[in-house]
């Protein structure tokens, strides 16, 4: 296995619009060659046209911006790393609430958030919502974050017997969000204070919950079968994967590919900005309601709402 020295990180970033009207994701993504730390920070926004877009690009532009004025002394920054992202990510939500309070029109947005820094191999993050962190090892995905929504806590009733698989997929309270950046008290916040050290070989990938329309197992199959090429092959074929799928209710899906390889092949972050595909061509000026669950990845993530204790907030601009 290679040293901590010999690992760099091959990265490539990736959006499409899906069947949705318009984008509310937003992402940025600094790796540096040479550099000592490497950011990656992706929202999804929430609100309707009117502000969705605007509550991510918020969130994105603060989080990524306070990150950066604090990188001068990355000594200094790791020890402080863990309490600087909790900072930046608060400092975004009261942004959010002081544009809300200021624009009547984008009163209701919101988005989750998921931020990543690293510093040779050691990986922190911040998240919060349903953005997925997810972690490609060995053949196997997981998720390294929090899902702030109220699915994992449906999928207890299933283990415990208490609701059947199918009633757990349909049910109307599954997207809604338990935490989220709008402009309130923020409930849950994930953001580990130990990092996770990554290994050559990991693959690391923070998306919008859109690429979940993908089932897990599709996801990992299509990692280990381009193990050997570059992050933008990587990005291509998920793309190609939502395009193929073509869900009628394909979500924005917006995603950074990292993998760790030897530092002597690292090049440098690129881009990807897919072509419109199949399911952008059929949109239709309006969001189409929820179909609901059809066993294929994460159907009909149209979130409900935010759910903050026993209060579902309606999202603004849902049908």
């Amino acid at each position: 296995m290679s040293t901590v020295s010999e690992i760099g990180f091959d990265t490539a970033t990736a959006t499409s619009r899906g069947s949705r009207p318009h984008q509310e994701d937003a992402i940025v993504t600094d790796f540096p060659i040479g550099g000592e730390l490497a950011l990656a920070v992706l929202a999804d926004g929430m609100g309707g046209h009117a502000a969705g877009d605007v509550a991510s690009k918020i969130a994105v532009t603060e989080v990524f911006s306070e990150l950066k004025l604090q990188s001068g002394d990355p000594t200094r920054l790791e020890t402080e790393l863990p309490g600087l992202l909790r900072e930046a990510a608060l400092s975004a939500n009261d942004c959010i609430k002081s544009h809300a309070d200021n624009h009547e029109g984008t009163r209701g947005m919101g988005t989750t958030l998921v931020a990543l820094a690293l510093l040779d191999t050691r990986l922190y993050w911040l998240s919060v919502g349903d953005s997925p962190l997810l972690l490609h090892r060995d053949g196997a995905l997981r998720q390294l974050n929090e899902d702030h929504s109220m699915a994992p806590q449906i999928d207890m009733l299933v283990q415990a017997g208490q609701m059947s698989q199918a009633e757990a997929s349909g049910h109307p309270d599954r997207n809604c969000l338990t935490s989220a950046l709008c402009g309130i008290h923020v409930p849950r916040i994930d953001c580990p204070d130990t990092p996770f050290a990554l290994r050559e070989g990991d693959t690391v990938i923070l998306a919008s919950d859109g690429l979940q329309f993908l089932p897990e197992a599709q996801i990992s199959a299509i990692l280990a079968r381009h193990a050997a090429e570059g992050s933008a092959r990587v990005a291509q074929a998920l793309l190609a994967a939502l395009d193929a799928q073509a869900h009628p209710d394909q979500d924005n899906a917006t995603f950074a590919v990292i993998r760790a390889i030897p530092a002597a092949r690292t090049g440098r972050v690129m881009p990807l900005r897919v072509e419109p595909t199949r399911a952008e061509t059929v949109a239709s000026n309006s969001e189409r309601p929820p179909r609901g669950a059809t066993g294929t990845g994460r159907p009909a993530r149209w979130r409900t709402g935010f759910l903050f204790g026993r209060t579902a907030l309606p999202r603004s601009g849902s049908q």
